[in-house]
């Protein structure tokens, strides 16, 4: 392992590269060779702030485009083409432009778990971490709200603004139920159950604490409970227990397959031949980047 982490330092700092990789990202990359790390929003504040010329996205191919939207002119690389996402599979430009047409006037909240094409067709994006946020800085009554159906009843939980929800659904979130949590709290008396906003709303209503994964991660600073359960992708108890271990971690092991297909091999691959390029047409990037800049400009300030 130590040649292979070698190896990768030695070539970030030859081609000025960084990689930023995701909560969900295995451990050896993410306290291996990672940069800069954290949720979707974090990394899309990172990618267009970095001075790096060339960006390794440790994570998933929406991730490597919102990267590549904030920063046209710099080289950005998705270790493995085939990392996709459900939720960015479950709409399309065309599903956008006929909620439009269904619902004239209404502005489009799109989470960034989607292509640059659906981007590039909305109002403004958001993230789990700031989803509210966006929602009630529009200023309006309704909206149009995709792909999360889950995220989308969550937001409308916790705000008047009607919703509008497309039914697209993340494959690793869906699986988790009430009586999961139910069951966590029977087998692990006290642990606090902290979950995912991506997951259906009796899971969220069933837990101590709801957010983003950089907001379990600030929760569990603050408030450093003798044991935890994360309601999302396995790999983030297992790079969150090595900052915090003070505290049992109940692992709940359901694993994206989509971000396992990044490794340090194909981290080391992408930066020795260039592989795999995301390049985006121009004018769907700047259409995009006007919904990317105006999520970033919201709550500018304390990250995640």
């Amino acid at each position: 392992l130590r040649p292979l982490l070698e190896e990768i330092e030695v070539l970030k700092a030859e081609r000025n590269a960084v990689v930023l990789a995701h909560n969900y990202m295995t451990p050896d990359i993410f306290h291996g060779v990672s940069d800069l790390k954290g949720d979707s929003l974090a990394l899309a504040h990172m990618a267009n702030e970095t001075e790096a010329d060339v960006i390794v996205m440790a994570g998933v191919h929406f991730m490597a485009e919102t990267a590549k939207i904030a920063n046209p002119d710099k080289t950005v690389l998705i270790p493995d083409l085939e990392a996709g996402c459900s939720l960015a599979d479950a709409v399309t430009a065309a599903d956008v432009r006929e909620l439009r047409r269904l619902h004239p006037g209404v502005p489009v909240v799109t989470y960034v778990n989607t292509s640059a094409e659906v981007k590039a067709e909305t109002d403004i994006c958001c993230t789990s971490a700031n989803a509210i946020e966006v929602v009630e800085s529009l200023g309006v009554d309704r909206v149009i709200f995709l792909p999360d159906e889950y995220l989308g009843k969550w937001v409308a939980a916790n705000t008047e603004v009607e919703i509008i929800p497309w039914r697209g659904h993340c494959e690793v979130h869906e699986q988790f139920n009430a009586e999961v949590v139910r069951e966590y709290r029977s087998q692990f008396p006290g642990v606090r159950v902290l979950a995912h906003p991506e997951c259906d709303l009796d899971v969220l209503r069933a837990s101590d604490m709801v957010g983003s994964t950089s907001g379990m991660i600030s929760y569990l600073a603050e408030e450093r409970p003798r044991k935890a359960v994360l309601i999302t992708e396995c790999s983030m108890s297992d790079n969150v227990s090595a900052d915090y271990p003070e505290i049992d971690f109940v692992r709940s092991c359901t694993l994206c397959p989509h971000m396992k297909k990044i490794t340090l091999e194909r981290i080391l691959d992408s930066l020795k031949y260039r592989r795999f390029e995301v390049e985006i047409d121009p004018e769907i990037a700047r259409r995009a980047s006007r919904a990317v800049e105006r999520m970033l400009e919201v709550g500018r300030g304390p990250r995640g």
